[in-house]
């Protein structure tokens, strides 16, 4: 199992197979690096290297009782790529992921990041406040925080069925999915879990998103329940540099039941 110690003493697990240009992965919440297992094997069967971490807290990472913030996250990326030497590395991040990826790239990323793809990303911000008045109300994360605080195993079940848009008309639940989407969360720490909610839903990336000038590809489903679709443009129009790829009917989970489309997306991108 490889893991790397960061300088607060957490240890970060990761996957990295391969050779060739880099690809390194950034999971959303509460999740890990086996959220990305079609991705993975495809881009590594294209003649890529592949790389994914558990953040911290979540899957085999350490559950660090601080440092859970996006602020802390960026930095356990940087201080991984800097440990493996990626250059010229493509960072592809989904939901929690994609803030991740974008605050990595614009305060740690120069001269290491070629290409960066988001998908169902929580960019630019996604809590309602003044400044972002068609926001989520934060009542929605303070339900999301007391399911997950409180009722974390229970709660964990039921998420994948918006998550993946189960609960439109004419969709089935696909069991296996929906199981393996819970035994990721159950992996990871409550605590970072909980905290992880602010991280995700108040972190403001208006400036990074700003401040980038690499590609930058935004992919988002049209019917995402999760993350709303009208972040995308938001986040693309801000960028120096975008492909808004947008898709009719599908859901935040799209990575997972829709991979053979979001594969071939992000690779005619990439090449």
């Amino acid at each position: 199992m490889s893991t790397f110690t960061v300088k607060d003493g957490t240890e970060i697990y990761y996957k990295d197979w391969g050779k060739g240009q880099p690809i390194v992965f950034h999971h959303g919440w509460p999740l890990s690096s086996d959220d990305w297992d079609s991705q993975m094997m495809f881009f590594l069967q294209k003649g890529y290297r592949v790389i994914a971490h558990d953040r911290r807290g979540h899957g085999r990472s350490g559950q660090a009782s601080e440092g859970n913030n996006m602020e802390t996250y960026a930095s356990d990326i940087a201080e991984l790529t800097e440990a493996l030497d990626l250059k010229d590395a493509i960072h592809v991040g989904h939901s929690t992921g994609g803030g991740e990826v974008i605050r990595y790239a614009a305060k740690y990323g120069k001269g290491r990041v070629a290409k960066a793809v988001i998908i169902s990303a929580v960019t630019p911000i996604m809590v309602q406040n003044e400044a972002n008045p068609e926001g989520v109300p934060l009542s929605v994360f303070d339900e999301i925080r007391k399911g997950t605080g409180f009722n974390r195993a229970q709660y964990f079940y039921d998420f994948p069925i918006p998550f993946y848009g189960w609960n439109r008309e004419g969709q089935t639940v696909q069991e296996g999915i929906k199981q393996n989407w819970w035994r990721q969360g159950m992996m990871g720490s409550v605590l970072s879990h909980y905290e992880g909610i602010k991280a995700f839903s108040e972190s403001d990336f208006t400036e990074d998103l700003k401040s980038l000038d690499i590609p930058v590809l935004v992919l988002h489903g049209e019917d995402d329940q999760i993350v709303p679709y009208a972040q995308a443009p938001r986040a693309a129009k801000l960028l120096k540099n975008s492909k808004l790829i947008s898709y009719p009917g599908f859901s935040h989970g799209m990575p997972t039941i829709n991979a053979e489309t979001i594969n071939n997306d992000i690779l005619d991108f990439i090449k």
